[in-house]
């Protein structure tokens, strides 16, 4: 696979950028939805307060599903080998980082690391 063109990786250091952003408000955004329950009966009745920790819990998950994706796009736009798998040093490729532009491995690495 070929290395990315300077012009490629402008494009996917932009999407990167621009994920960055989007990232950081999904987690500004869903701040709210993880705070504690009210467990007050009178305010709240049993199921719905079931219901409101279900929610609470499904929010906290994608939170930290956010929170990690934005810590490897953050260190996908400070690495200096950006395009490059850090498992054995081939070049990713353009489609693969286009749909991930955050993606630290070559589509042959990361699939062997997921069957571990």
């Amino acid at each position: 696979m070929d290395s990315l063109t300077p012009d490629q990786e402008a494009e996917l250091r932009a999407d990167l950028r621009v994920l960055e952003a989007q990232l950081r408000a999904l987690l500004e955004l869903s701040a709210e939805g993880a705070r504690p329950v009210e467990l007050d009966q009178a305010a709240v009745g049993r199921v719905s307060r079931i219901d409101a920790i279900q929610q609470q819990q499904m929010n906290r998950a994608g939170r930290e599903r956010a929170r990690a994706r934005l810590a490897q796009v953050r260190a996908a736009l400070a690495s200096d080998g950006y395009g490059e798998c850090r498992r054995c040093d081939d070049p990713i490729g353009f489609a693969r980082l286009k749909a991930r532009p955050e993606a630290p491995f070559c589509v042959g690495c990361a699939g062997a690391l997921e069957q571990r």
